[in-house]
């Protein structure tokens, strides 16, 4: 099977549009605004990402919608990835589709580049799912086929099964930090390197956890705070050292060496932005590369934690 046309290789890092119109998790429309958005996607653009990585799921359809409204605002279009939530009612061919045609109409756009399974799901079939997004691979729909959250053998039960439409497996989105190392542990990273299959990396600073701004008397609000309320003393030792190493680097930030750290194990991290200020930074994240004495030491502080 042949990836190397595979439509996302050269690209090394995106934007994640996970907060835009999330309000229970990110607090959109009491924090930050639409207008905010707008300007995290034109700096975005304008800074060279290439990528942006929505969901049908992301604020119920409105983080769809936003980006589709960006982009009517836009000359330069960059590659537009989405992703298919598998509630378990959706369990044929036309249901799948009629997934697909809704995110296409949010986004307003005829064609969708990358189109991923959200969640592998056992009740659904997976071979219903893909022969419903090879149908529109094959209608000219969509540019290519991938899937997000999925271990090594149902990812390989994905590419077999793509296998028979002649449709390579694109990429697999995952979480991956320096706080979360699963699939660089269990081989997984290896063999999509092996396959030609991207490794997209969604939460590279963990929810914001890597960025420095959080300790222990200001720790993160909501389900962020809940979820990472043990780790934020244990990881101040990794924080100083990426910051170190930011001041080495012309003074980057704790951030953006943890996406680059990303960058340099070859995944593509899709940072998230709520602001100018938070996708201005992100996008400085990358066009430059940390050495590899700096990713052994934050390999071996990461394996502290």
């Amino acid at each position: 099977m042949d990836h190397s046309n595979n439509i996302l290789n050269g690209i090394e890092i995106g934007l994640g549009a996970w907060q835009w119109g999330e309000k229970n998790v990110w607090g959109y429309g009491e924090h930050y605004h639409e207008k905010d958005i707008e300007e995290a996607f034109s700096i975005s653009l304008e800074r060279g990402v290439k990528l942006v990585d929505t969901a049908e799921i992301y604020g119920n359809g409105r983080s769809e919608k936003i980006l589709g409204k960006l982009l009517n605002n836009q000359n330069t279009h960059p590659i537009i990835a989405s992703k298919l939530f598998p509630y378990p009612w959706r369990f044929t061919q036309k249901s799948v589709i009629r997934a697909f045609e809704g995110s296409l109409e949010r986004i307003g756009l005829p064609r969708i580049d990358l189109y991923q399974i959200h969640w592998p799901n056992p009740i659904v079939p997976m071979e219903t799912q893909l022969s419903g997004l090879a149908q529109m691979v094959t209608a000219g729909k969509l540019g290519a086929i991938g899937v997000s959250n999925f271990n090594q053998c149902q990812m390989f039960r994905a590419v077999r099964i793509l296998l028979k439409y002649n449709i390579p497996l694109a990429a697999n989105q995952v979480e991956y930090n320096l706080l979360n190392r699963t699939i660089e542990k269990n081989g997984l990273l290896q063999r999509c390197t092996e396959m030609g299959i991207r490794i997209i990396a969604y939460s590279p600073i963990a929810m914001g956890l890597l960025s420095g701004k959080y300790n222990q008397e200001n720790p993160p609000t909501g389900l962020r705070g809940i979820k990472y309320a043990n780790q934020i003393v244990k990881i101040q030792p990794l924080i100083r050292l990426l910051t170190e190493i930011g001041h080495d680097h012309e003074g980057k930030t704790a951030a953006q060496v943890a996406i680059n750290w990303c960058i340099c194990k070859g995944t593509l991290p899709i940072p998230g932005a709520k602001n100018f200020n938070q996708a201005a930074s992100n996008a400085e994240s990358a066009g430059w590369r940390l050495s590899e004495q700096e990713v052994a030491s934050l390999d071996a502080e990461s394996d502290r934690l």
